[in-house]
Formats: C-alpha cells, sequence, structure tokens
C-alpha cells in the first residue's frame, strides 16, 4: 500500500495499480522500454492490474514476467468494463492510468486518475476525466515512487 496525504485535498491509500495496455504501457503492441522495470517495483508495493482488448494479440507474451493481474475485455463498451473493474477492487483505494476515450470512465472512478499523452496520443475527454495528465508512462508510473510530485501537483 501507498499512503500519501495531500494537504488541502485528500489522503491517498493506495492499494491497486490499473493499467491500460495499447497507448498506455504498450505502443503498436510492444511494452515501452522501463515500464516492465517500473512496474516490477511498484508491485512490491501495489497490486497491478493491466486491463485490455487486447487490439494486437500480444499482451500475455508480453506481461509474461511480470507481477500483474491480467483482465481480458471484450471490444463493446471497454469504457464501462474498466469502470466495473475498478469499482470491483473498489474506487477509493485504485489509481488508474490510461490515454483513450474507453479509459475515462476508469480515471474519473478511481481515487487517482492519470492520463498519458505518448505517440498515439490522449482523447481530450480522457484528459478531462483525469486528477494529473504526464507526458509519458515513465514519468506516470515514478510519481507513485515520489509523493512530493504527486503533493506538489495536487495540494490546494
Amino acid at each position: 500500500m501507498i499512503e500519501i496525504e495531500i494537504p488541502g485535498n485528500k489522503t491517498l491509500k493506495i492499494v491497486h495499480l490499473v493499467l491500460d495496455y495499447n497507448g498506455t504501457i504498450a505502443f503498436d503492441g510492444a511494452l515501452i522500454d522501463g515500464v516492465k522495470k517500473a512496474l516490477d517495483e511498484l508491485s512490491q508495493m501495489l497490486t497491478v492490474h493491466v486491463i485490455t482488448a487486447d487490439t494486437f494479440g500480444s499482451v500475455k507474451k508480453a506481461l509474461e514476467d511480470i507481477d500483474c493481474n491480467l483482465a481480458l475485455i471484450p471490444l463493446d463498451r471497454q469504457d464501462v468494463a474498466k469502470q466495473e473493474y475498478v469499482k470491483n477492487l473498489g474506487c477509493e483505494k485504485t489509481v488508474s492510468m490510461g490515454n483513450g476515450v474507453n479509459d475515462r470512465l476508469m480515471l474519473k472512478s478511481s481515487a487517482l486518475g492519470v492520463a498519458v499523452i505518448q505517440e498515439e496520443g490522449a482523447a481530450f475527454k480522457t484528459l478531462a476525466s483525469a486528477d494529473i495528465v504526464c507526458t509519458d508512462i515513465k514519468s506516470a508510473l515514478s510519481l507513485l515512487n515520489n509523493p512530493l510530485r504527486l503533493i506538489a501537483t495536487l495540494r490546494s
């Protein structure tokens, strides 16, 4: 668990990290360099979940050496499936990261929603649903290892 008190805002007690796959931790179906190392570190403190429709059919092989839970969802109503997944884990103890329109509901429902803008871009609706926006996944993941960065961004 990671506990972070945000002055004038809230105290985060994070147990779960939920990640979109394509566009967030992977590009064109391949895991982004440096993500495995970051997830290995975070999995010591959090339960890591990857949720995807697996557009490229590569997720199982890409994640085989990473301590995480993989959730495959159908192609239709992905936004609702991702939100329900977060709700089942407990919204108040979950941080979610994503970039697509289908990620907006899980980001909005989570205690902390982080949108990432990378080569694939990010949907405006998702950016508007996030608490924080990062320009790459490694920066987004490092926020959880460096709570002072979260405090500086979220304090009121």
